[in-house]
């Protein structure tokens, strides 16, 4: 039989309507029973119904007549409403309570939980269900456990006495979390708890009389993982952060920084976001450092603005109380390295034909041993425009790049300088093959001061500058059978300028960079305006791939170019000695994909004749799966640096990882940063200990540290942040797994 009850009446009235032929005690088989909750205020008579239908199944319905009429079920219950489902084997009707009571085999479902247990209370009219005894699971991350009593509510409230809690498999519990009750509010998504206590390995590791926190990806107010480590420097230190979510698009990280041998530093994150805005501003202080003897601090502030009629604003800050703050307090290599800070503020803007981009710099210079005539200049500001015309009639390019620059520092030669660059371009581009005449004429004009007697204060400069970019892509097939293809890519770039005398022009922001294949085929070996290099000169590099049809790898790219010079040059920086070398050094690069999980790629910069090698740098990576890796890497650079490294994330065993990094300077003979560590990894926890030694000054001073740190993996970690250093220190390496 097959009932369907519309009940805007109490429960068991409407039962007794529909059923008006069964007796007292006469049993009705396979009932299926559909209910609404009554509308509005829960008058009878209300008209409206709540869209929510509960849908009641069962085996066997008895129902009883009298002042206090009752129903009991039994065969098999089944309570549906939306998304959630009660399942049991009997149940009974309190119509005092307008409640039904679940025995046997009690459970619950929702898209994201389940609950077993051995009875339950569903109230009709609240929605609400209790469950005494019962064991949970959590969909999103793996969780369970079990609570003296569990109750759910319609208004998304989960209410949990007496729980126990882990993201552990239930055979191996390697970490708890007990509590004397958990409320989770999945509509405000926080949960507070009280009385927690957290196991590990049964040893309980921290308590909390009470705690709240977020659900899911929620922010939430609230202590942070504290991190615990030590450092020769600093002495034992412990770090608590503090999150303040201040608004939907506002909050802080606010972090007290105990450093037993300097003092407590307070760290302070606020970041910010606005349909326009962005930014992050930190301040480090710490009031009184025992060992350095005064007060010391950190400003950064990193900023963007995008307005409305396409203008864009980026700001950068940072400034330091002192030379050695980074040394001190930093806390790795490339910071303690730092010599100047950046200080800007930029404005620029895009379009179609023009942009346009402004900037006022500074920068606050912090390694002692550069003398104030070596500081970089002050752009008191610097303003750009760049228009471009490509598709012009007869297939020519037009293009304009200008710069007004304002120098200026304490010590030496202060101004401004203007320059403007028009130029025409004819590119021809066709299958396998381009074409580029350009022709440009660069003028650059100074106003200067405080210039030596007798020098020009008004210095200018004109300069034709001729170009042919031309271009080859010639391809063959690389043996029958094997997929392959080959490329042959030459490339010629024809340079002429013509020689000006520039001893009078002074450096504002000039230097020789490094040759690279950018820069081989870069018009000006100079970067900067402030010397042009007359040159007559032809820049040869050819390329060659092998690639993969099916899947499109590249196996093999190599790549080897020279720069040829007609003439001889007469241009150089003051503190240049002038090159008669007809050619430049030979720049080669090349990469291997030996297998899937093999890679290798070396750089290399020799010179012709007895001149040797200039630089070099080669990187082998072996990965034959995500938990292992290999890199070995050699870097040299004539009369400034050799270095050889070293670093591994290898398993030991079925969860042991043993991890590490070595890097040697072969010119100073000694380890610039090596740490070694062993990870252990279990289906819900992971441990890493890293003992680190490194060089934390420019003198050469060295520092060491050990860290410990325990992961909880669904829940939390514990100790000192060891995989920000294993993945900085670890080409490939990442914590994610975790």
């Amino acid at each position: 039989m097959t009932t369907v009850l519309s009940a805007k009446s109490p429960i068991i009235a409407g039962l007794l309507l529909v059923l008006p032929a069964v007796s007292v005690a006469d049993p009705v088989s396979s009932c299926r029973v559909v209910l609404e909750r009554p509308a509005g205020d829960g008058n009878p008579e209300a008209n409206d119904s709540d869209p929510d239908a509960v849908t009641l199944e069962v085996g066997e319905l008895e129902a009883r007549l009298g002042e206090q009429p009752t129903a009991s079920m039994s065969g098999g219950i089944l309570l549906r409403r939306g998304q959630r489902l009660v399942g049991a084997e009997e149940a009974r009707y309190d119509p005092e309570h307008s409640t039904l009571h679940f025995d046997g085999g009690v459970r619950y479902e929702d898209p994201d939980s389940r609950v077993v247990s051995d009875s339950a209370e569903f109230s009709y009219d609240f929605g609400r269900i209790r469950f005494e005894g019962a064991e949970f699971s959590l969909d999103a991350n793996g969780a369970h456990g079990a609570a003296e009593a569990i109750e759910i509510n319609q208004e998304g409230r989960l209410e949990l006495d007496g729980v126990q809690y882990t993201t552990c498999p239930p055979e191996s519990n390697d970490w708890l979390v007990e509590a004397k009750d958990i409320d989770l509010d999945t509509k405000s998504g926080v949960g507070t708890a009280r009385g927690v206590k957290l196991r590990f390995q049964g040893v309980p590791i921290l308590y909390a009389p009470w705690l709240s926190f977020p659900l899911g990806d929620a922010r939430k107010s609230g202590v942070l993982t504290p991190e615990i480590g030590n450092t020769a420097r600093s002495g034992n230190e412990i770090s608590v952060p503090w999150y303040w979510n201040i608004r939907p698009n506002h909050d802080a990280t606010i972090t007290p920084r105990l450093l037993t041998d300097r003092g407590v530093q307070l760290g302070t994150e606020f970041r910010y976001l606005t349909p326009r805005n962005n930014g992050i501003v930190d301040i480090d202080y710490l009031a009184d450092d025992k060992l350095f003897g005064d007060s010391r601090h950190l400003l950064s502030l990193q900023h963007k603005t995008l307005f409305g009629n396409g203008w864009r604003n980026r700001v950068d800050f940072r400034e330091v109380s002192d030379s050695s703050y980074f040394e001190d307090l930093g806390g790795s290599l490339s910071a303690s390295s730092t010599t100047h800070l950046n200080r800007s503020i930029v404005f620029d803007r895009y379009g179609e034909h023009w942009s346009f981009f402004a900037r006022v710099q500074d920068y606050q210079t912090i390694d002692e041993a550069i003398t104030p005539s070596d500081e970089p200049y002050q752009r008191l500001p610097q303003l750009r425009a760049r228009g471009y015309w490509p598709g012009q009639p007869l297939g020519f390019r037009y293009s304009m790049d200008s710069e007004f620059v304002y120098f200026d520092r304490d010590v030496g030669v202060t101004g401004w300088r203007l320059d403007a660059t028009p130029t025409v371009e004819w590119p021809v581009e066709r299958p396998g093959w381009f074409l580029n005449p350009a022709l440009s004429l660069r003028h650059t004009q100074y106003g200067l001061e405080r210039t030596a007697a007798g020098l020009d204060d008004s210095p200018a400069r004109t300069l034709p500058v001729a170009s042919l970019d031309a271009g080859l892509t010639l391809e063959r097939r690389a043996g029958d059978e094997n997929g392959l293809i080959q490329t042959i890519e030459p490339r010629v770039l024809y340079v002429h300028i013509p020689y000006r005398d520039q001893a009078d022009l002074p450096v504002f922001d000039t230097i020789v960079p490094d040759l690279n294949l950018v820069q081989l085929y870069r018009k000006n070996r100079f970067l900067g305006v402030d010397r042009i290099a007359d040159t007559d000169q032809v820049s040869i590099g050819i390329t060659s791939r092998i690639l993969n049809v099916s899947s499109g790898k590249e196996l093999v790219t190599a790549t080897i170019g020279q720069a040829l010079y007609l003439s001889t040059q007469g241009v150089q920086l003051p503190t240049q000695q002038l090159s008669t070398s007809t050619s430049s050094d030979y720049i080669a690069e090349v990469r291997f994909l030996l297998y899937d999980n093999l890679n290798f790629d070396v750089g290399h910069q020799w010179g012709a004749g007895d001149s040797g090698t200039t630089q070099s740098e080669a990187r082998l990576q072996y990965r034959p799966s995500d938990n292992k890796i290999l890199n070995l890497s050699y870097r040299f650079r004539r009369g400034s640096l050799e270095q050889g490294d070293v670093s591994w994330s290898w398993p030991i065993g079925e969860r042991w990882n043993f991890v590490g990094r070595y890097n040697y300077s072969l010119r100073d003979e000694q380890a610039l940063e090596q740490f070694y560590g062993l990870e252990y990894e279990s289906c819900c926890w992971g441990l890493r200990l890293v003992s680190r030694r490194h060089i934390s000054t420019r003198d050469g001073t060295r520092d060491s540290s050990i860290g410990l740190q325990l992961v909880l993996k669904g829940m939390t970690s514990v100790g000192t942040a060891a995989d920000k250093l294993l993945e900085r220190g670890i080409l490939g390496y990442t914590s994610e797994r975790d």
